[in-house]
């Protein structure tokens, strides 16, 4: 005869029903794992040589159904191995929503006590480590690589706090271009993360800087897969000697690693073409940009309309300097400075060429050093700009590239500069040359004062950081 005041339970659904109210953060319960005394299941790890799904898809549930309960063999699979471990449902289910599903609900597992999961041979020692933590809130591992083996599985199976931990551990660690590598191939769920985002910079950084000098490093930077290669050309300090050479990479990049035209473009198109700069591009390069199958016509034509619209644009001050905060608008390490110039006729012209002051104040300029513009055509033939320090003075000079013909060509030149008080354009210099090319002409000495005046904190040649110079040329003959 039953009591009254009596009801009957299935102990199992109080057992599920407890997994809100448990708290795990903050207990250690190590000395449970792997103990049969404080375990309630036998879960079942079969560890394949071949991969497998990243993720216990629907798909991969029953197929392990099939091969689990009706003894049907998956020849498309090699099991290594099968390691069998004592675990608490509860302390698992509470630290992750995908353990909680496989013992609380639908699948065909939570009605047995034997579990199965399944895994690559690459990802035992994470899992590992990953089911201690579960149990300890700690990581016995220390190394770079071990940590990410560890995150890459913690994401596979939802376990945030273990990922949160691997995250201020990884913060601590110092990276590497190899672990930066292995980093960057994470899933996309823990790169776009926002508690990793800091993370995710900071390695990309790494490898920025690592790889930096593109033209030193192009044969082994030709080899990385595309994870490494946006990082590297996305840098705002990747040195290069025009922004032309980040165009030919990206194309010769993908040459290599996409031989079928469509793939390669559409690589391009969706992950590269947004890392060149174009309003830094040479206008030769623009123009074959153009007609480049490479890329998609419509999209070319407007990031060569918006350079080109950026390259003849000309602020009346320095303030009114494009602010544009999208990327293809900052300058990167160039070897050859970029210029701006409007040309009015065939033959005649306006550059623009600015220097900042810590080019000025470094080996590179001072105390005989040169800063070269890029190449610009007027008139048919080839110009560039040099920047000079005389040991005490500030010379600039304009170069007129070998001509073939060996014609001899008369013009006029005159050098100005944007000078304080009035931040207007002031002329310095202007002469009427006759030369044939291969040879420049100049001023040793543009403002007629020492270097240290020149370069000084209250000197009026440079406005916020920057010497604006214009260079205006008309060929006669």
């Amino acid at each position: 005869m039953s009591d009254s005041n009596s009801a009957m339970f299935d102990p199992r659904t109080l057992l599920m029903n407890s997994y809100d109210d448990v708290c795990v953060e903050d207990v250690d319960f190590g000395f449970a794992f792997n103990d049969i005394i404080f375990s309630d299941r036998v879960l079942h790890v079969h560890i394949f040589s071949e991969p497998i799904e990243s993720k216990q898809s629907p798909s991969v549930q029953i197929l392990v159904f099939l091969y689990h309960y009706l003894n049907w063999t998956l020849d498309c699979w090699t099991a290594v191995r099968v390691k069998t471990l004592h675990v608490s449902s509860i302390i698992l289910a509470a630290r992750s929503p995908f353990f909680r599903k496989l013992f609380s609900n639908g699948m065909r597992e939570s009605e047995h006590r034997h579990v199965t999961l399944q895994i690559n041979a690459s990802e035992e020692a994470g899992l590992m480590e990953l089911l201690k933590f579960m149990y300890s809130n700690n990581l016995t591992v220390t190394h770079v690589h071990a940590v990410l083996e560890v995150l890459t599985v913690a994401d596979k199976f939802d376990v945030p706090s273990c990922m949160k931990h691997c995250n201020r551990l990884l913060r601590n660690l110092q990276m590497t271009p190899e672990t930066v590598s292995v980093y960057l191939d994470l899933p996309s769920s823990i790169l776009m993360a926002e508690a990793f985002q800091p993370l995710t910079i900071a390695a990309k950084k790494v490898y920025a800087v690592h790889y930096k000098d593109i033209t030193k490093f192009q044969n082994e930077i030709l080899s990385l897969p595309l994870a490494e290669v946006e990082a590297i050309i996305a840098s705002d300090d990747l040195k290069v000697r025009l922004e032309d050479d980040v165009y030919h990479f990206v194309l010769k990049w993908a040459w290599t690693h996409y031989p079928e035209r469509k793939d390669r473009r559409e690589i391009i198109m969706t992950r590269l073409a947004k890392f060149i700069r174009y309003p830094y591009m040479t206008r030769q390069k623009l123009r074959q940009l153009l007609t480049n199958e490479e890329f998609d016509p419509e999209f070319a034509q407007k990031v060569s309309t918006e350079a080109i619209s950026f390259k003849t644009k000309v602020p009346h001050k320095r303030s009114d300097e494009n602010s544009n905060l999208d990327r293809r608008f900052v300058e990167r390490a160039y070897k050859f400075r970029p210029i701006k110039m409007v040309e009015f006729e065939q033959r005649h012209g306006v550059v623009y060429f600015d220097l900042k002051r810590d080019m000025c104040t470094r080996a590179r300029l001072f105390p005989l050093g040169n800063v070269l513009s890029e190449i610009f055509i007027l008139g048919g033939q080839r110009f560039c700009l040099v920047a000079r320090c005389n040991m005490d003075t500030f010379g600039l000079y304009l170069c007129m590239l070998e001509n073939k013909a060996g014609y001899f060509f008369e013009f006029d030149f005159e050098f100005a500069a944007r000078l304080k008080p009035a931040e207007e354009f002031v002329s310095k210099f202007k002469q009427s040359c006759t030369f044939k090319g291969g040879t420049g002409v100049g001023h040793g000495n543009l403002f007629g004062i020492p270097w240290t005046w020149f370069i000084g904190e209250d000197s009026f040649c440079f406005i916020d950081g920057v010497l604006d110079l214009r260079v205006e040329l008309t060929i006669r003959g």
